[in-house]
């Protein structure tokens, strides 16, 4: 059985760093990356698809202004470590040892970068609309703050004074697809309930109807993240394997725990080629985020999984008795390790979502667990 992990760095995958240690200015020359006063935003590259075009996409992103640029590479990519990064001295480049989940490619990323904010995209897509990098972190800033209080060996030195400068853990760009249409990306949850406990979850998409409209989690975990609170949350969980459910602990969870997600639609990105399919299969991966964030009653200022909970959840989810036990006393042990960060549970959260409008938004029938049918 995997171990829920109580912080983020303790079990990042194995990897190496390579290149990064410079970029062009704004005239043009090589010079070291401490040449140039940080933006506060470095650009994540999760790879996907054809690698060709992908030396277009760090250009423009170079250009844009960010701190860094980190491309994670595939376990099974056959790469030069020793002529890429040259070719691309702008570019860090993470090649993994071994093949790790999508979500820990992401908490590799965010160990590697020292921006306040990082901007995670794919490969196989374009930037539409956006503006500099630096017009992306005014953006994002609360309105006290619009600038960086100092400038230490060329790095932005922000206000810390215990309450975070942006405005959110993560926010989500507008999206197209290959032909031009923007897909909804706007992800709300729907609860199913049996005898008035949480036995199910589907989700609802929509668009945006308006600047920053609450999401669920980050759509193909594309956005731009507050680095600071990302680590905080924990990140992504590794012991969850399918990327869809991964998503799904993720952005509950920091819900669940006070922190918002939300969509922008000042930014815009587009797929070149087909919008990748999402496969909520209900799996181990779900049963594990089922635990995690349907399971735990908060009650006074903290929250718990009431033993109550095991006989339903062993005779619904298809494991043995110890290894089902196993499974809901590791979660129980987790929550109550965590119990004080959560600030309401997953009947309050979905109770206090704002509506939709239904015009614009569609069930997502592939996040709809089976479960729904077990009464």
């Amino acid at each position: 059985m995997n171990t829920i992990p109580t912080t983020f760095n303790n079990k990042l995958p194995s990897y190496t760093a390579v290149g990064g240690s410079g970029r062009s200015t704004s005239a043009g020359n090589s010079a070291g990356i401490s040449a140039r006063i940080s933006t506060g935003i470095s650009a994540v590259i999760l790879n996907r698809g054809n690698q060709q075009s992908r030396r277009e996409l760090w250009g423009e992103l170079e250009k844009a202004g960010f701190d860094h640029i980190l491309s994670i590479e595939n376990a099974s990519a056959n790469y030069d470590t020793e002529t890429v990064p040259s070719d691309f001295p702008f570019v860090r480049f993470i090649f993994l040892n071994e093949p790790v989940s999508r979500g820990e490619e992401i908490n590799i990323a965010a160990s590697e970068i020292s921006s306040p904010l990082f901007f995670l995209m794919w490969s196989d897509m374009q930037i539409l609309r956006s503006g500099t990098a630096d017009r992306m972190v005014e953006r994002l800033q609360t309105p006290h703050v619009q600038e960086p209080l100092n400038v230490e060996n060329g790095q932005a030195v922000f206000s810390t004074e215990g309450k975070s400068q942006f405005k959110r853990l993560c926010t989500v760009p507008l999206i197209q697809n290959g032909h031009n249409e923007t897909i909804p990306t706007i992800i709300t949850p729907a609860l199913i309930y049996q005898k008035k406990s949480v036995i199910s979850i589907k989700t609802i998409l929509s668009s945006a109807n308006r600047e920053a409209t609450p999401s669920l989690c980050p759509f193909d975990g594309i956005g731009i993240y507050d680095r600071e609170r990302f680590i905080r949350s924990g990140g992504f969980d590794p012991s969850i394997k399918s990327f869809y459910w991964q998503l799904m602990d993720f952005g509950f969870r920091c819900n669940l725990w006070g922190e918002k997600i939300a969509g922008t639609k000042l930014i815009k990105l587009a797929y070149k080629g087909d919008v990748p399919e999402r496969d909520g299969t209900a799996d181990d991966s779900y049963k594990r985020f089922f635990l995690k964030n349907l399971s735990p009653v908060f009650r006074g200022d903290y929250a718990h999984i009431p033993l109550r909970r095991f006989p339903w959840y062993y005779r619904t989810m298809g494991s043995g008795l110890s290894a089902a036990w196993d499974e809901f006393s590791a979660t129980r042990e987790w929550v109550n390790i965590n119990r004080y960060r959560f600030t309401s549970d997953a009947r309050a959260l979905a109770e206090s979502w704002e509506s939709l409008d239904v015009s614009s938004a569609e069930t997502d029938d592939d996040a709809l667990s089976p479960l729904e049918d077990s009464h």
